[in-house]
């Protein structure tokens, strides 16, 4: 994520740090000695940098989105290591160990964002887990040049790391993470678990499938996971609505937009809350918003109509052949959504995917998207699809050594379209047939939540305790209830919130639909059914 979208997600965050100020947290006793121990233990491919033990309340840098540091909800003792499992490699790699009492027997490693190349995104996710109890570590996938941004200089003939970016550098974080457990606790996690959003849902998928025997749960988000592909239906949004300057969408437009799409469809679920249920169902042509004869105001052009159609569409071939879905209608005015990825000035997918094609795949820091040929540039993209890719639909070895996998995605993400992972489960189920995936995977759709948090929708939602409970022998999870509260930034800062609303979250290709009679906001008033 670049400097510029950070400031604009961190300006309604920041609002809400004042709080931080008065969490008054009681000291208590540091960890036990044997942390400052650590610091002997000898890993192959890594060099301890720094141990420290830290007490609740003590101040935990972050460093993402101008947060500053955190207090710490748990007593524990902090691992910091460079691993080099080649020569050019350079990954740094942070562990927090909760105390021996505190500890649950259970490990988590989390992903990162974007290119990654720091620790801060990986840090917000491990400090509620490390509260409930887990071992965690985190990542800054080998590369610290550019910060955790749409920019990927770092890479610039550099195979090695676009090898640990692409996949090595969460395996070799686990190895590592694993070892510190065995040192601290004096013995291994009976459980293993990865999470992760947007790239980290890249990086879940990838430990599924080229380490099948790194975790026994893992929770992919919004996941990237077709990077190749991914990085061509960027190029296609930036010709769509940037390469002719008359083709822009104002954020006017898009609320233009959404008005008409939700006066269509929002009813569709049966209720009126500017959210729609299953976008898929909503058949909404984008000339209902083109200026008739004489209008100039609240309309568009037929130029800016062309624009959003192909935004809706998803790139094709030269022959017309989809290369990966569109994004669906009804989330285009939804605050930090389409503005921060697709038709903003400084626009997420413009600057993801030339960085990708300069850097990855020609090796030439001149190169532009006004060259972009689609077919020409996405062949020689696919090439490094092994390495930055996890489209793979076969996860038998996952499955066959009892791994869970959860999938979810927002239907109003407008930096990965939820199309993508309907797409690849799909693919999964099938490749291994319907029933055998059902035996160990879960895909969970979002009505209304963006880029992995945040939109109209419920949006907070525990999937590492669902992931855990399935593993631990529970049942497999065909509902999960998801709350949606005044404050979207509560759980990522550890601080209170009010919850406006509950909805379930069904297990794909079910939907939640509401019983009539009950209070439409209350999960207890929806079942799920088949979607029609």
């Amino acid at each position: 994520m670049t400097s510029a979208s950070a400031a604009r997600i961190a300006s309604p965050l920041l609002g809400t740090l004042g709080a931080l100020g008065a969490l008054a947290l009681a000291g208590q006793a540091h960890a036990a000695t044997a942390c400052d121990d650590l610091a002997k233990t000898k890993v192959p491919g890594a060099e301890i940098t720094a141990v420290k033990a830290l007490e609740v309340g003590a101040l935990q840098e972050i460093d993402v989105f101008g947060i500053p540091p955190l207090p710490t909800g748990t007593a524990y003792c902090r691992v910091n290591a460079t691993l080099k499992p080649t020569p050019a490699s350079s990954i740094l790699v942070e562990v927090w160990l909760p105390t021996k009492e505190a500890w649950n027997g259970k490990f988590m490693a989390t992903g990162n964002g974007g290119y990654g190349g720091a620790l801060g995104g990986p840090r917000l996710a491990m400090r509620p887990a490390i509260k409930a109890g887990y071992a965690v570590a985190g990542t800054d996938m080998g590369h610290t040049e550019n910060g955790a941004g749409g920019e990927a200089n770092w890479a610039l003939n550099q195979p090695e790391k676009i090898a640990d970016w692409g996949h090595r550098a969460n395996h070799e974080t686990a190895a590592f993470a694993k070892a510190m457990i065995a040192a601290y606790y004096g013995q291994a996690p009976r459980r293993s678990y990865f999470t992760g959003c947007s790239d980290g849902g890249r990086e879940a998928l990838m430990e599924a499938q080229r380490y099948p025997g790194d975790f026994d749960g893992i929770v992919a988000g919004a996941p990237a996971n077709a990077w190749t592909r991914l990085m061509a239906s960027f190029a296609w949004s930036w010709k769509a609505v940037h390469e002719r300057p008359e083709s822009r969408l104002s954020d006017a437009n898009l609320a233009v937009v959404q008005k008409a799409v939700l006066a269509q469809c929002d009813k569709l679920d049966g209720v009126a809350d500017g959210i729609i249920e299953d976008p898929r169902r909503c058949r909404f042509d984008p000339a209902v918003v083109q200026c008739k004869d004489g209008q100039s105001k609240d309309c568009l052009t037929p130029i800016q109509v062309d624009g959003l159609r192909k935004l809706y569409q998803g790139p094709r071939d030269a022959k017309g052949k989809p290369i990966y879905p569109g994004y669906p209608a009804g989330g285009e005015a939804v605050p930090n959504a389409w503005p921060l990825w697709i038709s903003g000035e400084k626009a997420q997918h413009p600057s993801f995917a030339r960085s990708f094609f300069a850097n990855f795949v020609y090796s030439d820091t001149g190169w532009q998207l006004a060259r972009m040929n689609l077919d020409r540039d996405l062949k020689a993209a696919q090439r490094l699809a092994p390495v930055v890719a996890s489209d793979n639909p076969d996860l038998s070895a996952f499955k066959a050594r009892g791994g869970k996998l959860i999938m979810y995605h927002g239907w109003a993400d407008a930096a990965i379209t939820p199309l993508g992972s309907i797409q690849y489960y799909d693919a999964v189920r099938a490749r291994m047939g319907v029933k055998s995936a059902d035996e160990f995977s879960r895909l969970f759709m979002v009505p209304g939540m963006s880029h992995c948090f945040g939109g109209p929708g419920a949006d907070s939602f525990d999937m590492l305790a669902t992931i855990d409970g399935w593993v631990e022998g529970g049942r497999a999870p065909d509902v999960v209830i998801a709350t949606k509260n005044d404050n979207d930034y509560a759980g990522l800062l550890g601080l209170p919130s009010k919850a406006l609303r509950t909805r379930p979250l069904c297990a794909y290709p079910k939907v939640a639909q509401w019983d009539g009679k009950g209070s439409t906001d209350e999960a207890a008033s929806y079942s799920c059914v088949a979607s029609k």
